[in-house]
C-alpha cells in the first residue's frame, strides 16, 4: 500500500535520526538529542512507518501500543502519534496513504481494536474517521480567591516534598489505580514513566525542574501525587493523581497555600471537582479544548470491550468509507456485564458513521447531541434516547497527559 513515487516501509533502528529529523522540521522545529523527549526509547521501530523519495524520509507516523481505560473496562488502544510529511511533499496523498495503511494493518492483523490520538490541526483526521471523544478545560485559578469551603474533608494524611527517586515508585502505584478508574487514561509502563519524568532544561520553557509532592495516609499508604513547575509566581501542575478524596483536596490545599505563589495553572478534566471544594467557584477560570480524538477500527470488537450504562438493543448502521469493512449494520445487544455486536440484516433503528461512534465510545459527547448537528439520523423513534443514555459514562472522559498522548 505505496504511492507510486514514495514507497512506504518501517524504519531500521539507525534510521532513528534521519527520521526525527524529518518530525521536527515539519513541526518547525530543530532536531537535537533528546528534542522528542526521549522517542528513541519510547517507539517501536516494527510499528514506525516512514514515506521515502529515494533515500530520503519525508513522511512518517508511528503507533504506541497502550491499554486504554475504557467505560466498564479496558481495551487496547493503537496511540497515532508523530504523523508527519515534509512541507515540500505536500498533497500528494502521502498522510493518506499512511494511515490508510496502519488501520488496515491493525485490521488484519487482529490488533488493537481502536486508534487514537491528540491532533495538532482538528481539520486533518475527520477524514480519515476519527472524531473528539473527549475534552480537557486549561484551568487558571487565582490562589488568592481560591478559599476551601470549611467542610472539605482533607483527611489526616500528610503531604512530602520527595526527589525523583524517592517519589517515582509511590507514583507508579497511585498512577496505576487511579487509571483503573478513571476514563481516557491509559497504562504506563517503565518507558512511559521515563518519558513522563524526562526534565532536560529545554522541556521547561523557562520553568523550574519538576516538583514532586506525595500525600501518604497515617498508615502509610500512598494515595495521591502532584508533579508541578513555577515560573512567575505560577505553579505549574503537570499531573495530578489521588484515589481518595481526601487527598485530592489536601493536594489542592498545598497548591493554593503555596507560598511564593499566587496562581496555579492546571490542564484539567472537564468535570473537574476544584470549583465545587471552593467557597467562590469562580475563582479558577477554564479554556475547554479537544483531548483524544478516538478511530474505531473495527465497530464490533470496539463496541463490545466497552460495558453501557443501560440494557440496549440497537441496529446501527454504519457508515465508513475509509475502512469499508466496518460498513454495514450491527446489532448491538448490552445485558448488564454482557455485550453482544454482530453483523445483522435487520432494520436499522440509527444511521451513522464510524465518526460518531468514535466521539461516543469514552462516553463524553451524547448521541443525542451528533443528532442535534445531523450527524445522526433516528430511524426507529425512541432508539436515539436509549442509545444516547447507554453509551454514558459516569464521569468525563479525559487524558491527563494532553498533547503528549501517547507518549506518557
Amino acid at each position: 500500500m505505496n504511492t507510486p513515487s514514495h514507497p512506504l516501509r518501517t524504519i531500521e533502528a539507525h534510521e532513528f535520526d534521519a527520521w526525527a529529523r524529518m518530525i521536527t522540521t515539519t513541526y518547525g522545529q530543530d532536531w537535537r538529542e533528546g528534542a522528542l523527549r526521549n522517542a528513541r526509547d519510547t517507539i517501536d521501530p516494527a510499528r514506525t512507518l516512514a514515506a521515502y523519495d529515494g533515500p530520503d524520509i519525508v513522511g512518517g507516523v508511528s503507533v504506541y501500543g497502550r491499554t486504554l481505560t475504557v467505560p466498564g473496562g479496558f481495551t487496547p488502544v493503537a496511540g497515532i502519534t508523530l504523523v508527519a510529511v515534509l512541507p515540500t511533499h505536500r498533497r500528494r496523498g502521502i498522510l493518506t496513504t499512511m494511515m490508510r495503511r496502519r488501520l488496515t494493518e491493525l485490521h488484519d492483523s487482529g490488533g488493537e481494536p481502536v486508534a487514537a490520538l491528540n491532533a495538532a490541526e482538528a481539520t486533518i483526521y475527520g477524514r480519515f474517521g476519527y472524531a473528539v471523544a473527549s475534552h480537557l478545560s486549561q484551568l487558571h485559578g487565582n490562589t488568592r480567591d481560591m478559599a476551601m469551603r470549611p467542610e472539605v474533608d482533607r483527611g489526616e494524611g500528610e503531604l512530602r516534598l520527595l526527589d525523583a527517586d524517592r517519589a517515582r515508585p509511590l507514583m507508579e502505584k497511585v498512577h496505576d489505580a487511579a487509571r483503573r478508574e478513571s476514563t481516557g487514561w491509559v497504562d504506563r509502563t517503565e518507558k512511559y514513566w521515563n518519558a513522563r519524568l524526562y526534565d532536560a532544561e529545554h522541556v521547561r520553557d523557562g520553568a523550574t525542574a519538576l516538583r514532586y509532592v506525595v500525600h501518604t495516609e497515617p498508615g502509610g499508604e500512598v494515595t495521591g501525587y502532584a508533579l508541578y513547575r513555577t515560573k512567575a509566581r505560577t505553579a505549574r501542575i503537570v499531573e495530578l493523581a489521588a484515589t481518595t478524596r481526601p487527598s485530592y483536596a489536601a493536594l489542592w490545599r498545598f497548591f493554593i497555600d503555596l507560598d511564593a505563589h499566587d496562581h496555579v495553572t492546571y490542564d484539567a478534566a472537564l468535570d473537574e471537582a476544584l470549583p465545587h471544594l471552593l467557597l467562590d467557584p469562580r475563582a479558577v477560570h477554564t479554556t475547554v479544548t479537544d483531548n483524544l480524538w478516538v478511530r474505531l477500527v473495527d465497530v464490533d470488537r470496539a463496541l463490545t470491550a466497552r460495558r453501557y450504562a443501560t440494557e440496549l438493543d440497537v441496529v446501527l448502521e454504519v457508515e465508513d468509507a475509509f475502512c469499508p469493512w466496518n460498513a454495514g449494520r450491527h446489532r448491538l445487544r448490552t445485558d448488564g456485564g454482557a455485550v453482544l455486536c454482530e453483523r445483522t440484516r435487520d432494520r436499522a433503528d440509527l444511521r451513522l458513521s464510524t465518526a460518531e461512534l468514535g466521539a461516543v465510545y469514552l462516553g463524553g459527547p451524547t448521541l443525542t447531541a451528533l443528532a442535534a448537528a445531523s450527524r445522526v439520523q433516528e430511524l426507529r423513534p425512541g432508539a436515539l434516547a436509549a442509545a444516547s443514555l447507554a453509551f454514558r459514562g459516569a464521569r468525563e472522559p479525559f487524558h491527563p497527559s494532553g498533547a503528549a498522548f501517547p507518549a506518557f
